[in-house]
Order: C-alpha cells, then sequence, then structure tokens
C-alpha cells in the first residue's frame, strides 16, 4: 500500500512510503467501536462544572410560609421546596459526576486502525520527510502545508514535538499537532488531511502492531 509522500521541501518524491495493511487497511464493517472510542474520548475530556442547589442549600426559606392547617391551601414548611419557583432543585447535578468511559487497549488500538483505514481509503492520508520550523515562524509550515495540499482541519503528527515547532504550529488555525503515540480516532476522523512524517509513520505503525514504545515515555490516550 503506498502513499503521497513528499520531500522536506514540499516536493514530490520519487519512491512513494509503503503503509502497513495491518494498520492502514483493516476491516472496517461494524462501526460501533468507532463510535464507542470517538465517544469516549469526549467523555473523558469533559469537565463536571455545573452545580445545582438543592432545597438546602438554597438561601432563606427557614420560615413557614403559613399555618398548617385552617387556611385551606396546601401545607407547606419552605418557600424553597422544589415545586415553588425558586426553590431548591431535585437531583440536579452536583459537580461530584464522573463521565468517564473506560476503553482496554486493544479495543482501543484497534479503533485507531480502522480510523486510520478510512483516512487512507479516502485519501486524507499524506506522509512527509519531516515537518521542520528552524526559526519557529509560522510562514514556513503555513507555505509547506499549502504546498502539499493540505487545507482546512489538518491532523500533523510527528515523531517529537519541538519547542520550535510547536511555537509554528499553534497560531494556524484548523491545525493540531500531536506525537505519533498520541494519534486519537477523534482527531483522525474530524481532520480533512493527516499529515504524518516519515519517522512518525514508522513509529505510529511499531505502536499499533504491539511492539515496544520508544523511551521518551510514550502511552495510550
Amino acid at each position: 500500500m503506498a502513499v503521497a509522500t513528499y520531500t522536506k521541501s514540499g516536493t514530490k518524491a520519487t519512491a512513494p512510503a509503503k503503509l502497513d495493511k495491518a494498520v492502514f487497511g483493516v476491516s472496517v464493517a461494524n462501526h460501533e467501536l468507532l463510535k464507542a472510542a470517538y465517544v469516549a474520548y469526549l467523555a473523558n475530556g469533559r469537565q463536571n462544572l455545573a452545580v445545582a442547589k438543592t432545597r438546602g442549600l438554597v438561601r432563606g426559606g427557614g420560615r413557614k410560609p403559613w399555618r398548617q392547617k385552617g387556611t385551606g391551601r396546601a401545607r407547606f414548611g419552605s418557600s424553597r421546596t422544589p415545586i415553588w419557583r425558586g426553590g431548591g432543585i431535585t437531583f440536579g447535578p452536583t459537580g461530584q459526576e464522573n463521565y468517564s468511559k473506560q476503553m482496554n487497549t486493544k479495543a482501543k488500538r484497534q479503533a485507531i486502525r480502522q480510523a486510520l483505514t478510512l483516512a487512507n481509503t479516502d485519501g486524507k492520508l499524506v506522509v512527509i520527510e519531516d515537518l521542520l520550523s528552524k526559526e519557529g515562524k509560522t510562514s514556513e509550515i503555513a507555505r509547506l502545508l499549502a504546498k502539499i495540499g493540505a487545507e482546512r482541519t489538518i491532523l500533523a503528527v510527528v515523531e517529537q514535538k519541538t519547542p520550535e515547532l510547536t511555537r509554528a504550529c499553534r497560531n494556524l488555525t484548523g491545525l493540531k499537532l500531536v506525537s505519533s503515540h498520541y494519534v486519537n480516532v477523534f482527531d483522525v476522523l474530524n481532520a480533512d488531511k493527516v499529515v504524518f512524517t516519515q519517522g512518525a509513520l514508522k513509529q505510529t505503525t511499531d505502536w499499533l502492531n504491539g511492539k515496544p514504545l520508544a523511551k521518551q515515555g510514550a502511552k495510550d490516550e
């Protein structure tokens, strides 16, 4: 399996990079695993910031609104009851909810393989010899990406993020820069172009094939 390959300067390479079928050519007959990984990524990034007050937390309401008997009205002990306007909330968010979802490593990696296979099938994959920015200038990366036809939403996968490269990429709208071991289903499926450096392509392939990780401390997300 070959893919469009470019040199450091953005010109077409004479020898296209080869893709491993075990990573970029797997069966995607059932999308349930992809959906589970996509939802898990969003759920694990969710913050439980919403907090609602129960009737015991709402200020006031200590005095009984009216006497228990003789008025003809329903009995109430507090004006902060949940069925009154301005009262507490029943079963509202407390800020202690846990929205995270767990996936085992085998399923997570298979979902990433499926996402990369879909990207390859749709012609979204591009391989470049290396993605460099010696001076950390955004214009350098912008020109290079335009030269290789990477537009709109771009996922750039590199061996290791350097401070210069991070500075050059962070102001480009729609571009996300990740290390090779942090590729995930969400980013791959949402990208219009997935740009791998040759080194990152090898690292990601080895990682998804279960080979030992590099010494840089990478791990599954």
